[in-house]
């Protein structure tokens, strides 16, 4: 996992609008629960798959992409392996969506929007 010189690991997430109002609300400080049709949460391990689903699903999905950036405990992420959900640079976090809060409660700093995709005109 990357990491950094302070004990936390970096993570991307890339988002639709919906969900970026409610970290929004919850001050840029922790995900949203998860809907029923979506057990798990997952953070990804670099920005440029972030970017790629922010772009090439978001954008159509929802008018516009996100990639946020956030910063983790890594000793807490160690209980989630990484996992490779394609290619060598598709990696994950599969966090079940009832360890959220736990997962939350582990987020050093705050959750920061690095990338904003619309369509192309």
């Amino acid at each position: 996992m990357p990491r950094t010189g302070t004990g936390t690991t970096t993570l991307w997430r890339p988002v639709g609008p919906e969900e970026l109002a409610l970290v929004e609300a919850s001050g840029w400080r922790a995900w949203p629960p998860r809907p029923p049709e979506q057990p798990i949460f997952y953070p990804v391990l670099n920005e440029d798959y972030a970017i790629r689903i922010a772009r090439d699903w978001n954008v159509p999905a929802s008018g516009v992409g996100y990639v946020t950036r956030f910063e983790a405990d890594s000793g807490f992420l160690t209980r989630y392996p990484v996992r490779q959900a394609g290619g060598k640079t598709i990696l994950e976090l599969w966090v079940p969506a009832e360890e959220l809060a736990e997962f939350n409660d582990h987020i050093v700093g705050t959750i920061e929007v690095v990338h904003e995709f619309r369509p192309v005109p």
